[in-house]
């Protein structure tokens, strides 16, 4: 592969403005607009029919849409066919040839494209060398394994250097391990190619762990766009933090800044800015801590009281489920560590539970 690859020349910014696509009475994508930075990894995240799958379809050039505009760089490309635009794709099946060798299918664009054999011989090399399958080429696609055909399908999605990339859950085929290895090895493959990657996925870990933005989308919309932490830790609306991460919803009461739950006035990080409907204290099983019932409180924290359900180990933690006083339940996750279980409360005890002023988080049911 060329000198060029994860350079700033290799990749192009997207700019999506309006764009509308409707099937029937259904509104798949509503008035979409979005600018992709060239070079970003950029990822669309959302639950099934929330739009996610036509919006990459539609940056393909395999939906079109009803109104509004794609660019890519300074070109509009609403209109062009798919394989002018100068895509490199990774679909979930792989969609890779069953009769051709390991090489031939990375070759395959290259081929198409009508490059000298020599030149496709060394680009082909580069990009298994990359994806650490050098060895592999003469090799059947059968003969390998789920994570080595997801690697055969990125080397042939990269081997042409596209300025961008679209991927439509990649991973989701693949086993939990095999899955959490691969993510890593496309964070670092994203780093050497230098393209523009947009990515969908419903697995929010996936998408926390790949991404420099995510794209929240809700019924045809983008609800919120954000970077990984900003979207875990300040979510704008109740969708997006049940959405992205465990959580549990409690509703309160806002007035003159201050949200109040059950009587009592919670401390929060700074006034909360009441909006028209209702609005949720969030509550995560790691943030929330386990407290002796009846003991004092103390500064910064928001104290609240329930009954243990029950204790369930999985493995890295053990989640106590506590029924609060309200009829509510929560999770609270402790770290599994060395004789951490023989100090948790028992099924029946009462406890206390403690969430830091500045991990109580109050958000609107809808963003403004």
């Amino acid at each position: 592969m060329s000198n060029s690859v994860g350079g700033p020349s290799r990749s192009l910014p997207i700019s999506v403005s309006g764009l509308t696509k409707t099937y029937g009475a259904q509104r798949a994508l509503d008035a979409v607009s979005i600018d992709i930075r060239a070079g970003e990894f950029l990822t669309l995240l959302g639950p099934s029919g929330s739009g996610k799958t036509t919006l990459l379809m539609a940056l393909a050039g395999f939906v079109q849409p009803d109104r509004g505009s794609i660019r890519f760089g300074d070109e509009e490309v609403v209109t062009l066919s798919p394989h002018l635009r100068g895509l490199g794709m990774v679909f979930q099946n792989y969609a890779l040839f069953p009769l051709m060798s390991v090489a031939e299918n990375v070759a395959y664009p290259l081929k198409i494209r009508g490059l000298p054999r020599a030149e496709i011989t060394a680009r082909v090399a580069a990009a298994l060398a990359m994806v650490q399958l050098g060895a592999y080429g003469e090799r059947r696609i059968h003969q390998l394994s789920g994570g080595q055909r997801q690697r055969v399908a990125l080397a042939r999605a990269m081997v042409f250097e596209p300025r961008i990339i679209l991927m439509d859950e990649p991973l989701s085929a693949l086993d939990k391990k095999l899955r959490e290895l691969m993510q890593i090895e496309l964070k670092a493959l994203h780093r050497k190619l230098g393209a523009t990657i947009v990515y969908v996925t419903h697995d929010q870990r996936e998408a926390l762990t790949l991404s420099d933005r995510i794209a929240v989308l809700d019924q045809g919309r983008i609800v919120q766009l954000d970077t990984p932490e900003a979207l875990y830790r300040r979510p704008r609306s109740l969708f997006v933090a049940d959405f992205v991460g465990e959580s549990v919803a409690l509703p309160v009461e806002v007035a003159g800044g201050i949200a109040t739950w059950q009587g009592q006035a919670l401390q929060t990080p700074g006034p909360v800015a009441g909006q028209p409907g209702p609005h949720f204290l969030i509550l995560r099983p790691e943030l929330v801590a386990l407290r002796p019932a009846g003991q004092a409180p103390e500064a910064d924290l928001n104290e609240l009281a329930g009954v243990v359900k029950d204790t369930i180990f999985q493995g890295d933690s053990v989640l106590v489920l506590v029924g609060l006083d309200s009829g509510h339940e929560i999770g609270v996750r402790v770290p599994a560590s060395r004789g951490s279980q023989t100090g948790l409360p028992t099924a029946g005890s009462r406890v206390g539970l403690g969430l830091h002023r500045d991990d109580t988080l109050v958000v609107p049911e809808a963003a403004a």
